[in-house]
C-alpha cells in the first residue's frame, strides 16, 4: 500500500482535506493502493473551517514513512503567525516521504519549515503577493494550478488540491486509471488555464497620496479612453519614465499591463452578467473582439466565450 498522509490543525480547510483524499481513495476503486492517513500534531481531531470536528487517525510524529505527504492550508494562515510545532513536525516529516506537497496555503508551512527555499512554488491567489514577499528565496509561480519541483508539489487555491492530487495518481498509475477517477468524480482530469482566470486580477491601490491615483481613478472610470503612457503621463504631470517608474514601485507592474488588466476585469464582468462578446469587447475598451480574445488567451488561459461560458452562472437548464 502507498500511504498518503494529509497534516491537518484546527481551522483546516475542509475541501483541502476532503477533495484530496477522495482523488486517493477513488483511485482505489480502479486498482490502485492507497492508504490515506490523517495526522494532527498529537494525533487529536481537529476543528475545520466549516465548524465541525474532523477525525484524525495518527499524530505527525507516530507516522514512520509514507509515500505521500501533503499539508492543508487554512484561510488564516498567512495572517497569523504558524505554530512552530507544527512547522517543526512537518519539517521531521519531510525526510520520512517520497514526495511531499502542499495544498493551498499549505505552502506557507512548507516555506516556514525551510523546505521550499531556492525552489519553485505556488500558492492560492489572493496570497501570491504575500509568499513572495515573506520568503524571497522562493520563486513564486502566481498562474499555476500546481508546480513541481523535484520531489516537492505546491497547489493553488482550495479544489487545485483535487488537480494536484489527479496528477500524483497519474504518476503512480498512468493516464488510464486517472482518467477513470476524474470521470467518476466528475471533473476535469486537466483544468484548461490557470488559475488567474479565478483572480481578481487588480487588487492593489497606489498609497492615498500618490500621483498615481488620478491615473488609476481615470483608468477605472473610462477603460476605453486613451490610456498610452504619454496620455497618462501627461495626465499625472509626470514624465513618462517617472510614470512607468511609480507603476513599477507601487503596483508591481507596467502602465500598459495595468490598462490591460483593467479592461479584462472589465470585460469579465460584462460576460459574467451575461452580454456578449462583441458587448464586452466594446464595453472594456477592447478595439475588437479578437484584440479581446487574445488578452483573455494570454492573462487568462481562456478565450472570452468560453470564460463566459464557464462562469456566468451555475444553474444549468
Amino acid at each position: 500500500m502507498r500511504v498518503v498522509v494529509i497534516v491537518v490543525f484546527d481551522d483546516v480547510t475542509m475541501m483541502d482535506v476532503a477533495g484530496a483524499g477522495e482523488v486517493f481513495a477513488e483511485a482505489n476503486r480502479f486498482g490502485g493502493e492507497y492508504s490515506i492517513k490523517i495526522a494532527s500534531v498529537d494525533g487529536s481531531d481537529v476543528m475545520t473551517s466549516i465548524g465541525v470536528r474532523l477525525g484524525v487517525t495518527d499524530s505527525i510524529a507516530s507516522v514512520e514513512s509514507a509515500d505521500t505527504v501533503l499539508v492543508a492550508g487554512s484561510d488564516n494562515i498567512p495572517a497569523r503567525p504558524i505554530d512552530p510545532a507544527l512547522v517543526e513536525a512537518v519539517r521531521s516529516l519531510a525526510g520520512r516521504t517520497r514526495r511531499l506537497g502542499s495544498i493551498c496555503t499549505g505552502s506557507f508551512i512548507l516555506a516556514q519549515a525551510g523546505l521550499l527555499g531556492g525552489r519553485r512554488a505556488t500558492t492560492h491567489w489572493r496570497n501570491i503577493r504575500s509568499l513572495a514577499r515573506a520568503f524571497p528565496d522562493i520563486t513564486v509561480e502566481p498562474d499555476a494550478i500546481f508546480v513541481r519541483d523535484g520531489d516537492i508539489y505546491t497547489s493553488a487555491g482550495i479544489s487545485s488540491g483535487v488537480d494536484l492530487a489527479l496528477a500524483l495518481v497519474e504518476q503512480d498509475h498512468g493516464a488510464d486509471l486517472v482518467r477513470d477517477v476524474a470521470r467518476w468524480l466528475v471533473v476535469y482530469l486537466k483544468r484548461a488555464g490557470g488559475q488567474s482566470q479565478f483572480s481578481a486580477l487588480i487588487e492593489a491601490n497606489p498609497p492615498p497620496q500618490s500621483a498615481l491615483r488620478v491615473v488609476t481613478e481615470a483608468i477605472a472610470a473610462d477603460p476605453g479612453a486613451d490610456h498610452s503612457v504619454p496620455s497618462l503621463a501627461a495626465r499625472a504631470a509626470l514624465s513618462t519614465r517617472q510614470l512607468t517608474r511609480l507603476f513599477r514601485s507601487e503596483l508591481g507592474t507596467t502602465p500598459a499591463d495595468y490598462v490591460e488588466m483593467v479592461r479584462i476585469d472589465v470585460a469579465r464582468s460584462a460576460l459574467d452578467a451575461g452580454r456578449t462578446v462583441t458587448d464586452a469587447a466594446h464595453l472594456a475598451g477592447f478595439g475588437s473582439t479578437e484584440t479581446l480574445r487574445r488578452a483573455f488567451v494570454q492573462r487568462l488561459g481562456v478565450p472570452p466565450k468560453a470564460y463566459r461560458d464557464r462562469f456566468r452562472t451555475a444553474m444549468r437548464t
